[in-house]
């Protein structure tokens, strides 16, 4: 997922940092908005008498720019995209963790991804959270049926109800799986295949938008469906908006997945890694899969235990097998495919 911001909800910031704390009694992490949650970092700031400080950032891009610029030892902890550790630890910001503390055995198998956290048999990251982008639509506004599939969803219908989430990997994905292509298998040979389903998602599509700009879009009922959603984008507004919910077509959808790992240089190596501990913790997991920013799967299946079933139920917990099954990574494209993937989505978004 491109970095997720803020929701429609007010996200609490725990703590604002113009710059980096470096005292021995704080803990300085660069994460997603989902970590900023008062309910989910006051509970280690209590176990182990610390401050911790929080720097949300939006793409892997920008906390790589971060790092950068900062000096050794600044940051102590990073949350990154799944797809993105091995650029981390290519570019020796990640340090090596212990497997053999890290709870993986109770994880959801297919998210353990040691493919992706484990480079050469060291591991430098954990899966800490994950989930989908698929379709998420209005249920009163639009046809139930009509999401199911791929081909109805973008159709001659539901001309200008459409918003497209705002990042070219997901939903180039989702238009892959449209022509049955995995997304393992989008290379410059059927880049032009995509072109054109992208071509037809646009033209149907009144908006392309970011997180906040699509969420209050489908709660307002400017669009009713929103190309690239998911249980992310709608799990907050459940309780006010029922009607507001998603789905995963027949096709399949892009599952993403998001880790995190200790960065290299920290002067607190112990208590970076009870950070990790607890935030992969079936505590620390229940309280970051419904942070009040935006509700995602656990990667740590015994937070089961500590959630009420009216969350699992919203999660969809009973359905994952399912949906695990029928879902993608996102795609994984080398440098010049990435690069050609973004020009298309930037021509796409100019028409």
């Amino acid at each position: 997922m491109n970095r997720l911001t803020s929701t429609l909800l007010t996200t609490t910031i725990l703590t604002s940092v113009a710059g980096v704390a470096s005292a021995q009694d704080t803990l300085n992490a660069l994460v997603w908005c989902d970590h900023m949650d008062p309910e989910l970092i006051a509970p280690f700031e209590a176990a182990h008498n610390v401050t911790v400080n929080l720097r949300e950032y939006e793409g892997t891009g920008a906390a790589l720019a971060l790092l950068e610029q900062s000096r050794p030892g600044d940051w102590d902890v990073l949350v990154i995209d799944g797809i993105d550790v091995f650029r981390a630890v290519d570019a020796g910001i990640l340090a090596p963790l212990p497997a053999d503390e890290l709870p993986t055995a109770d994880f959801f198998p297919e998210v353990v991804m040691d493919d992706v956290n484990t480079v050469d048999g060291v591991t430098y990251a954990v899966t800490e959270k994950f989930g989908y982008n698929t379709i998420s639509y209005n249920a009163a506004r639009v046809d139930p049926a009509d999401m199911e599939s791929l081909a109805t969803v973008w159709s001659e219908t539901y001309q200008g109800r459409i918003s497209i989430y705002d990042y070219y990997l997901p939903v180039m994905g989702l238009a892959a799986l449209s022509e049955g292509i995995d997304t393992a298998d989008i290379s410059a040979d059927n880049l032009d295949t995509l072109g054109d389903v992208m071509a037809t998602m646009r033209s149907r599509a009144a908006s392309v938008a970011g997180v906040v700009a699509a969420q209050t879009a489908l709660a307002t009922g400017e669009v009713d469906i929103v190309v690239g959603g998911g249980e992310w984008l709608t799990a907050v507004l459940a309780e006010e908006q029922p009607d507001l919910t998603w789905t995963i077509p027949s096709e399949g959808a892009v599952r993403w997945t998001q880790s995190l790992g200790v960065v290299e240089g920290t002067q607190q190596p112990d208590l970076a890694l009870e950070f990790v501990k607890y935030i992969v913790s079936p505590e620390g997991q229940a309280r970051l899969a419904t942070s009040s920013c935006f509700w995602g799967m656990p990667a740590n299946a015994a937070a089961g235990d500590f959630l009420t079933d009216e969350q699992k139920a919203v999660l969809r917990w009973d359905d994952q097998p399912d949906y695990l099954a029928r879902t993608q990574l996102y795609p994984a494209p080398d440098d010049a495919l990435d690069m050609a993937m973004q020009d298309l989505w930037l021509d796409t978004l100019a028409q």
